[in-house]
């Protein structure tokens, strides 16, 4: 009896003692679990601490250089759009005021993050150099021709079939405006973003952790560097939302560059769900900085690289697509195929800039990205001769690195 009864208080012992535990499981979570704002909101003492003026500044600057690549009646055309893209604090290279007075600009941004070029000064060079030629070429060679009917060999305009858009291309079929613009999703917005602000090397600098654990904010400011850093991130995505702390339900139509183009994946089908996954891995960051958890932090910096890193590659592979089935039409509409083509075209060149979710490294390298293009240009002729075979095969090897197939890329939207 006196055994049955130790046993017995024994039994009732250990399941208070699992049932205690288990309580305290639910009511304590562990120290790194993390609540998802519900916006992307922070403040100190009642004053917001988010701020990426810089970042909304440079994508309006951004807005009126490839406005103006398709403006043909401007005089001394390639001196103004280079000071445009080069801008200097205090000239009037704008016809809006504020911009003029800022100290920003695009070109000083262009290929400059902290991981990919800091000690590359060479390749950094080459790339700006690629920017500047695409003006020098549009001014040069499309301008003249604005009007003037295009052909293989011949710059000018073509017109969609049906009486649809009018495209400006050169003499190998490409729309440098497209290739500048599409370009500069990768080497500005998601290098920026990708390479530098969610970087260790910047978000850790000299004594930004320990400022950070003591809440130690930037002169005359209300943000420590490191939460400042991750919002200019941020803003290269969401600077020209309507509602910057609630961008997604406008995803898609606030800028002509990452954010639409994120818009733009969300609205496939196959990739429904991405412009959420993205928005909550930088509230979680940045809400991880405050709580001072700096693997959290590190671990939505990765969600980040790698879904964008997807959005410029299946945008890649959807343009390629959508000319190669123009191509195989039985009338081929070379207006609407070079014109995707072109967007295309842009979207390879800014796989350079994409980043690895586990390494230091982009997802195709220059050298990788060069050859793509090379495959694509280096006919006689440009887009002209391209076939659609060589479409097909670096879209599959495009889709190869990614858990996409060219299916799913390519399909219309």
């Amino acid at each position: 009896m006196k055994i049955n009864s130790l046993l017995k208080a024994t039994y009732l012992l250990g399941t208070f003692a699992i049932i205690s535990c288990s309580s305290d499981d639910d009511s304590n979570p562990p120290v790194d679990q993390i609540s998802e704002p519900a916006t992307y909101v922070f403040d100190r003492n009642g004053e917001s601490t988010v701020s990426f003026s810089g970042q909304t500044t440079r994508i309006a600057m951004a807005e009126v250089i490839i406005s103006k690549l398709k403006d043909n009646t401007q005089i001394n055309a390639e001196a103004v759009l280079d000071a445009m893209f080069d801008h200097k604090e205090g000239v009037a290279d704008f016809e809006d005021t504020d911009l003029n007075a800022s100290d920003k600009s695009v070109r000083s941004k262009t290929a400059a993050s902290r991981d990919f070029f800091f000690t590359n000064a060479t390749e950094s060079a080459a790339v700006k150099m690629d920017f500047d030629g695409w003006i020098k070429s549009q001014v040069d060679d499309v301008f003249p021709n604005w009007s003037a009917p295009a052909s293989a060999g011949v710059a000018g305009e073509l017109q969609e079939a049906g009486g649809g858009s009018k495209r400006y291309v050169n003499a190998k079929g490409l729309e440098l405006n497209q290739a500048f613009a599409k370009g500069l999703i990768g080497a500005l917005m998601a290098d920026q973003a990708l390479n530098n602000y969610l970087g260790k090397l910047v978000l850790d600098e000299a004594e930004n952790r320990a400022n950070n654990d003591n809440e130690v904010v930037a002169d005359g400011k209300n943000y420590t560097t490191m939460e400042h850093k991750w919002d200019e991130a941020y803003g290269y995505l969401y600077g020209a939302s309507v509602d910057t702390a609630n961008p997604n339900p406008t995803i898609g139509d606030d800028d002509s560059f990452l954010n639409k183009y994120i818009g733009r994946v969300e609205g496939d089908a196959d990739f429904k769900g991405i412009a959420e996954k993205i928005y909550k891995a930088f509230k979680l960051g940045r809400a991880a900085i405050v709580a001072k958890k700096y693997d959290v932090r590190d671990e939505q910096a990765a969600i980040i690289r790698e879904e964008l890193s997807k959005v410029i590659a299946i945008r890649a592979v959807y343009y390629l697509q959508q000319g190669k089935n123009a191509l195989e039409a039985s009338t081929i509409d070379y207006a609407s195929a070079f014109h995707d083509l072109s967007e295309g075209y842009g979207f390879i060149y800014s796989l350079q800039f994409t980043r690895r979710s586990d390494s230091a490294a982009p997802y195709f390298t220059r050298t990788e990205v060069q050859g793509f293009i090379d495959q694509l240009m280096s006919g006689t002729n440009g887009l002209w001769d391209v076939t659609p075979a060589t479409l097909q095969s670096i879209s599959e090897t495009i889709a190869a690195k990614f858990s996409f197939t060219v299916a799913e890329a390519g399909s219309t939207n």
